[in-house]
């Protein structure tokens, strides 16, 4: 039962990484099923105040990570229409199966939102880079996250795993 629990914990921190860059997994969330699986091993000591830490700070930011690109649009000028085609870019692009639709759909969404307002071209693409940096931003933080879950992993892991359990 260690065995498969630590296999699934690990499966999960991983999973929770990928899905980092990837919109159809929440990273961290993910991340955090991990620690709380493993916290689930008779004998492994894990603080349930980390748990819930941890578990805050994951819904914290599994909320932010919505609001990043519309944050990012509006800080370089962007407008109600920009904001509004940012946000229908990002579902259009979080259900489009090409390769970095959200990113495009992001940009496309707050390009036309912000053309529709009456600006040009030249004026529009800024608001428009800035939901892409939104973007990324949101995967750095989640990448970020993620990857200290799996330090706190394997330093519960080192604090608490004997190998007389595997066997």
């Amino acid at each position: 039962m260690y065995t498969f629990l630590l296999l699934i914990s690990f499966l999960l921190i991983i999973t929770g990484i990928i899905g980092s860059f990837l919109p159809v997994i929440p990273g961290p969330l993910t991340s955090w099923l991990g620690l709380f699986s493993i916290s689930y091993i008779n004998d492994f000591d894990v603080s349930n105040l980390l748990l819930i830490i941890t578990l805050i700070l994951a819904i914290i930011i599994f909320i932010v990570d919505y609001f990043m690109p519309i944050i990012g649009s509006k800080l370089l000028g962007g407008t109600k229409y920009g904001v509004i085609g940012t946000t229908i870019g990002l579902i259009i692009g979080l259900l489009s199966p090409i390769p970095f639709g959200l990113l495009i759909g992001a940009f496309l969404g707050a390009l036309t939102g912000e053309i529709i307002a009456g600006k040009n071209i030249n004026e529009a693409i800024k608001p428009a880079l800035g939901s892409i940096i939104g973007v990324i931003s949101s995967s750095g933080i989640k990448f970020i996250t993620s990857f200290a879950y799996m330090g706190i992993y394997f330093w519960i892991l080192w604090s608490n795993l004997s190998w007389s359990m595997l066997f």
